[in-house]
C-alpha cells in the first residue's frame, strides 16, 4: 500500500494545488510512482478521462506532473456551483443530481465509502498518494463530518504539511491560528509548515520562521517564493483572471459569473507579445484582437448577464467590425439564436441568445462527457487558416445544439464569417491550431510573426520542472521524506 503525504491550507488559494503539483513532479523525478488525491473538490473547471469520467481539472494536472495518465480514482467526489447556495453533485466521475448546501452537508457522509475505494484502488498502484484538501482545516462550523481535510487524515492516518499563503498578508495568523484551532489530535497530524509565495530576501524572514516555530510547535519545512508559472489553476481566485497588461495581441475572454474550465486558454499565454486578460466591463472589449466567450456552468443566467451588463451589445459590434469571436462550450450555445430548456438542467424556459450564429440549443437531463479529436472542416472566410487542422479534446455539456450553418468541425459546431463556436474543451491545446490563430492575429495587425514556438506539451513539461525545482531548492527535503516515511 503507498505512503500519504496530505497538503493543506490556511485558506483557499493559499496554492496547496501547485504545491501538491511541484511534489509530485519531484516524487517522479526522484523515481517514485506517485498519484494525486483529493476527496472532494469545488470548481468549475474540470477534465473528462479517457473512460469518460469527470474529474477536477486540478487532480488531471497533477497527474499530468506525476507523468501518470487522470483517472476517476483521482477525485472521487466534484461539486460544480449551479448557484449561490447550490451545487451539482458528481460522484465517481458521473453527475447525481443538484443539491443546496445544506442538503449535501447531511449527504456528504455517505460518500466515505467512495473516497475509501478510490483511495485504495490509487494505493494499489503507487508508492505515494499527494494528498490536496480543500480550503481551510479550520473552518470551525463545517468540521463536522469532514470527509476533505482533517477527518481524512485521520481516516487515512495521513501526515500533513500546512501551507500558508505570505502573499496575501497575515502569514502568522493563518499557519499558527490554524494549527491553534485544531482539536489535539489534528494537531499531531500536522508535521511541518511552508510559507508560500515569499518575495524579498528570505535571510530578513528568518526571526519570521522561528516565531512560527516557537508559537506553532510546527517546524518550517522551509519559504518558497514567488514564482510566476504558466500551469492551469482551477481556482476562481485565480490570480490570472485578474491580469490587465496589454500585448502586441490581446484576447479578452469574457469573465462570465458562472466561468467554466477558463483553463481552456492557458495556452495563449506561451505565444510572444500575446496577452490574455478576463473582462467584466464591456468598454475592455474596445481594444480587443479576438473576443472568448468560454464555458458556463449556467448558460440562461449568464446570457442574462450579458445582455445587462452591456457585453451582448459591445460583442456585436466587435463583430460587425471583423473581430474574431470564439464561444466554447456554454459560450457556443450563447453565440446561437435560442436557449431552450424544457427540463429544469437550469431554468425551465428559455432565452435568446447573442444570435451571431445560427444554431438552437436545447437541454437534456443526460450529461455529455467524453474525449473526442477531429478535423476541421474547410472553411471559407475569415477563419479558412483553421481549414484541415487537426484537434482533440473533451466535452461536457447538459444537451445538444442543432447545427443550421456551416459546420466547423467534423463533429460539430458552427462557424459564420468571423464568429465560430464548439463544445470542445481543450481545441486550443493543439499546437497547429493556437499557433494558427496567433499568427492570424498577429496577420490581421500587419505586423510579422517571428516567434519559434515549442510545442504545448514541452511547454507544460518545462512549467512542471520550474515549480519542482522551486519547491525542492526551498524546502527541507531530508525532513519532507522522513515525514512521507520513505
Amino acid at each position: 500500500m503507498a505512503k500519504p503525504i496530505m497538503i493543506q491550507g490556511t485558506m483557499s488559494n493559499a496554492g496547496k494545488s501547485f504545491i501538491a503539483a511541484a511534489l509530485c513532479r519531484i516524487l517522479k523525478q526522484d523515481g517514485y510512482s506517485c498519484a494525486p488525491f483529493k476527496s472532494q473538490n469545488m470548481a468549475l473547471n474540470s477534465y473528462i478521462t479517457k473512460d469518460g469520467h469527470e474529474i477536477g481539472r486540478a487532480q488531471a494536472m497533477q497527474a499530468d506532473a506525476a507523468g501518470i495518465e487522470p483517472n476517476v480514482y483521482m477525485n472521487p467526489i466534484l461539486l460544480k456551483p449551479t448557484t449561490d447556495v447550490g451545487s451539482q453533485i458528481i460522484v465517481n466521475g458521473r453527475a447525481v443530481g443538484n443539491m443546496k448546501a445544506a442538503e449535501y452537508f447531511r449527504y456528504k457522509k455517505q460518500l466515505v465509502p467512495d473516497i475509501m475505494n478510490a483511495y485504495d484502488k490509487l494505493s494499489e498502484n503507487h508508492d505515494i498518494i499527494v494528498i490536496e484538501g480543500a480550503g481551510s482545516p479550520a473552518e470551525l462550523n463545517l468540521k463536522s463530518d469532514d470527509i476533505v481535510n482533517m477527518g481524512l487524515a485521520k481516516m487515512l492516518n495521513s501526515p500533513v504539511i500546512l501551507v500558508g499563503d505570505i502573499d496575501r498578508g497575515g502569514i502568522f495568523a493563518q499557519l499558527i491560528g490554524t494549527v491553534k484551532l485544531l482539536e489535539n489530535d489534528e494537531q499531531e497530524l500536522i508535521k511541518g509548515l511552508i510559507v508560500n509565495r515569499f518575495r524579498g530576501d528570505k535571510a530578513i524572514f528568518q526571526s519570521g520562521v522561528d516565531i512560527l516555530e516557537e508559537k506553532s510547535g510546527k517546524k518550517v519545512l522551509g519559504v518558497v517564493p514567488y514564482i510566476r508559472c504558466e500551469i492551469e489553476d482551477e481556482d476562481s481566485l485565480s490570480d490570472k483572471l485578474n491580469r490587465s497588461e496589454k500585448g502586441i495581441i490581446n484576447i479578452s475572454v469574457i469573465r462570465l459569473p458562472r466561468i467554466s474550465n477558463f483553463t481552456d486558454f492557458d495556452v495563449f499565454s506561451q505565444y510572444e507579445g500575446v496577452s490574455v486578460h478576463y473582462v467584466t466591463d464591456c468598454r475592455e472589449l474596445e481594444k480587443a484582437d479576438m473576443i472568448i466567450i468560454p464555458g458556463t456552468k449556467s448558460t440562461i443566467s449568464d446570457m442574462l448577464w450579458l445582455r445587462e451588463s452591456g457585453m451582448e451589445s459591445m460583442i456585436k459590434k466587435c463583430a460587425d467590425k471583423g473581430v474574431l469571436i470564439f464561444g466554447i462550450c456554454g459560450g457556443y450555445q450563447i453565440l446561437g439564436q435560442v436557449v431552450t430548456d424544457s427540463v429544469g438542467a437550469e431554468k425551465s424556459g428559455e432565452i435568446c441568445g447573442i444570435g451571431l450564429l445560427k444554431g438552437n440549443t436545447y437541454f437534456e437531463n443526460e450529461k455529455h462527457q467524453f474525449q473526442t479529436n477531429g478535423k476541421f472542416n474547410k472553411i471559407s472566410g475569415t477563419f479558412s487558416f483553421l481549414s484541415d487542422l487537426e484537434y482533440s479534446g473533451y466535452e461536457i455539456h447538459m444537451g445538444y445544439t442543432e447545427t443550421i450553418g456551416n459546420q466547423l468541425t467534423d463533429n460539430g459546431g458552427e462557424v459564420c464569417e468571423n464568429v465560430c463556436g464548439c463544445y470542445i474543451h481543450g481545441i486550443f491545446d493543439n499546437d497547429k491550431v493556437s499557433e494558427s490563430i496567433v499568427k492570424e492575429l498577429y496577420r490581421l495587425k500587419g505586423i510579422p510573426y517571428t516567434q519559434k514556438n515549442i510545442s504545448r506539451k514541452m511547454f507544460r513539461e518545462m512549467q512542471f520542472d520550474l515549480i519542482a525545482d522551486n519547491l525542492r531548492n526551498n524546502i527541507d527535503m531530508e525532513m519532507l521524506y522522513r515525514i512521507i516515511g520513505v
